[in-house]
């Protein structure tokens, strides 16, 4: 079913929640710039309700992601903001001060689903021909693009060669489970011991023992490999990339280039920033596009790319 249309505030006859506010107010005029129709017409042949309940209004759901982006909001908080504040609700195109939810927070993260990439950049084009009209941003502003990097962490361990170790192993003894191979020892229990032990050897400074350990580790994972190899001779392609990689971690030095630090997202990599704090980052870069005149203006945009 068809979103419903929204009523302009722009009329002649104010609705009752206008008469109560001082229309002065910046979200009141930003309200009178914006082309709503050009969003119902474009998001209501897009927007589809589910079952036999009606759609959410095409305005209420631009003006909530308007309001989100504005004040830096989550989803949960500016629907309960939502329902404190007057001039929200005008923006949003409401006639009466409402007392409930306009609707749940993850109908926004449903609605920005269906509206994919090209309707956030109609978005975007709105805001900026607004600026563009009311002489906010001239058009010098954006003809100078800036890329920025940053660092995308991936939720992956501290990648110690102990930790690399045992997380191979398991996750190959796992793999050669679920293929019915029958191998000549799983080290699940002397595993974990191992581990256990070069954790705590690590941090009372006992070098040598935590390196004892982490040798075990090392041969636990050779000897699984090995193991495979010989009972599973033509394996699948899974399998053959899951031993790659254990191959990979297996052999890999402290001062080789293009090391594997970890088994389930092999793309991550390990990123010196120079932050005090921390060290080292283990992700993947990411390009940011900004927008910058010769002022200094920055207007930073979503994410480009990902490696």
């Amino acid at each position: 079913m068809k979103p419903p249309s929204s009523t302009s505030n722009t009329e002649p006859t104010l609705s009752v929640l206008a008469r109560q506010l001082n229309l002065k107010h910046p979200l009141v005029q930003m309200s009178e710039t914006i082309d709503w129709q050009s969003f119902e017409e474009k998001f209501g042949r897009v927007v589809k309700a589910s079952g036999g309940r009606p759609a959410l209004p095409t305005r209420l759901m631009v003006g909530l992601h308007y309001l989100k982006g504005l004040y830096n909001e989550s989803d949960e908080s500016v629907v309960a903001k939502w329902v404190e504040n007057p001039y929200w609700q005008y923006f949003c195109g409401e006639q009466v001060f409402q007392h409930e939810l306009p609707c749940h927070p993850t109908s926004l993260v449903k609605w920005r689903k269906q509206i994919g990439a090209d309707g956030f950049e109609q978005l975007l084009g709105q805001i900026i021909q607004i600026a563009m009209r009311s002489a906010v941003m001239k058009p010098r502003e954006i003809e100078r693009v800036n890329v920025d990097t940053t660092v995308q962490e991936k939720a992956v361990a501290f990648p110690t060669d102990a930790r690399l170790y045992n997380h191979a192993r398991i996750t190959l003894v796992r793999a050669a489970r679920k293929r019915g191979v029958q191998l000549r020892q799983s080290y699940v229990r002397v595993g974990k011991y191992a581990f256990f032990k070069q954790s705590r050897y690590r941090v009372a400074r006992q070098l040598k023992r935590a390196r004892k350990y982490t040798r075990k580790l090392r041969t636990y994972l050779g000897r699984v490999i090995r193991d495979i190899e010989r009972k599973l001779p033509q394996p699948d392609t899974e399998m053959t990339l899951l031993l790659s990689r254990a191959k990979q971690i297996e052999q890999q030095k402290r001062s080789d280039s293009n090391k594997l630090y970890s088994m389930h997202a092999p793309e991550v990599e390990c990123i010196a920033k120079g932050k005090i704090h921390k060290r080292y980052e283990f992700g993947c870069k990411v390009w940011y596009l900004q927008h910058s005149d010769r002022k200094g203006f920055e207007a930073r945009e979503p994410v480009l790319d990902t490696h």
